[in-house]
């Protein structure tokens, strides 16, 4: 584990692999750190650099005060990549770390060779939805929205099971400054006209018990990449690296190998 300081925010980061193998950077959702992939990483072919970090706001990052611009969350990503020294890197976004990967996509093709955009799409709901969940997150604090997130991130059976408490209590101790202000940078974005322009190797996925980012939103994405692979996870929710990890990580693994980046 390290902390990258920048002037503005400290990210905090970690790398599993060798320092010289293919690089895979993970970004995550709304309301989660860096652990959210960790089902995922064991699973994984040995002799990849596996780069996480946890968004400014969330995880052990600092957090700057909301709101926050989706220019300054893909910002934070180059500038974890630059002082890394990745280059040619598969970018695995999840949620809103797919709006982010779709951005550093767009922005800096040097740095990405081919994207997997997970649970997500172009655009993310509506500016009024989520300026109203940012007034409840101020209002009531997240543990009065758990309920809700928890049953929009899983499916039935896996929320009813003990599995589901720690993330329940990662989304009640997710900095409400940090919510607020990624919810702003959601609420800001469309990459309708940005993404459809994007021509590099995407691997898709969807969740059939998503309830944040159905699969048809998702659909709606792969068809805006030319050759983008749509994958459609069944019987997980929102966050299918969670539920299904060594499923997620086998689609994952099937997709750098058809692309040449495994070692």
């Amino acid at each position: 584990m390290d902390v990258l300081s920048f002037d503005d925010v400290r990210l905090h980061v970690q790398v599993d692999g060798p320092a010289d193998g293919p690089a895979v950077v993970f970004a995550n959702s709304l309301g989660t750190d860096l652990r959210l992939w960790d089902g995922v990483i064991g699973n994984l072919p040995r002799g990849l650099r596996l780069i996480r970090y946890d968004k400014r706001g969330h995880g052990l990052s600092t957090c700057p005060p909301a709101p926050y611009a989706m220019g300054a969350l893909v910002r934070d990503a180059e500038r974890v990549m630059e002082a890394l020294e990745v280059r040619d890197a598969v970018f695995v976004g999840l949620s809103i770390g797919g709006l982010i990967a779709q951005g550093l996509a767009a922005k800096r093709l040097d740095l990405i060779r081919a994207v997997v955009l997970s649970n997500t799409g172009f655009k993310i709901g509506t500016r009024e939805m989520w300026d109203e969940r940012v007034a409840t997150v101020r209002a009531g604090g997240l543990p009065s929205m758990a309920d809700a997130i928890i049953q929009r991130w899983f499916s039935p059976g896996f929320r009813a099971s003990d599995a589901a408490s720690p993330w329940r209590r990662m989304v009640e101790t997710c900095p409400e400054e940090g919510y607020a202000g990624c919810s702003a940078a959601i609420a800001g974005s469309d990459f309708y006209s940005t993404t459809s322009a994007l021509r590099l190797p995407a691997l898709v996925i969807a969740g059939d018990r998503d309830g944040a980012t159905p699969p048809d939103m998702v659909r709606d994405l792969a068809d805006l990449i030319p050759g983008a692979r749509y994958e459609l996870m069944r019987g997980v929710g929102h966050l299918p690296c969670v539920e299904r990890p060594e499923d997620y990580a086998a689609l994952l693994s099937g997709f750098l190998k058809d692309i040449g980046h495994l070692p």
